[in-house]
């Protein structure tokens, strides 16, 4: 599997900064050709399945994920969300942890994905290519709408 992280300071307080990155639909705005349903009805929280749709016409591939752990940021204690990909094309787990950090908040995404057709000597460049899409994303959703 490969495995990459993202770390990202912002100006945003926790509590935004959580909101923003945790609004899954919003995801599909500020990833490329991907758009995201909601498979469960919100509130977001444990339990939580979405479904980002990857890719245009027949060359596109559905990715679920289930939120298996929601601990939203609260005063000086971090959140902590965790991510299980329960695809056929696309496994493995992301964690998306908010702290407090000065005047706003520190923001780590971790993830570590299997792309099944591909051999394991492919992680690098997998790792590579998700850590590039996935910072892209991570800024996108923190300075989206602001």
């Amino acid at each position: 599997m490969a495995l990459f992280r993202i770390t990202r300071e912002s100006p945003l307080s926790p509590a935004e900064a959580w909101r923003r990155l945790t609004d899954w639909e919003r995801h599909g705005d500020v990833v490329p050709l991907t758009r995201v349903r909601l498979a469960t009805p919100p509130p977001t929280g444990e339990g939580t399945v979405f479904v980002p749709r990857t890719g245009v016409g027949r060359f596109a591939f559905d990715d679920p994920m289930e939120v298996v752990a929601w601990e939203p940021p609260h005063g000086a204690t971090a959140g902590r969300c965790r991510l299980e990909k329960r695809g056929t094309f696309v496994t493995g787990w992301a964690e998306i942890a908010v702290a407090p950090h000065g005047p706003g908040s520190r923001i780590v995404w971790q993830e570590e994905i299997r792309v099944r057709p591909l051999p394991e000597r492919c992680d690098p460049l997998l790792a590579r290519a998700g850590r590039l899409m996935f910072a892209r994303a991570v800024n996108g959703l923190l300075t989206y709408g602001s």
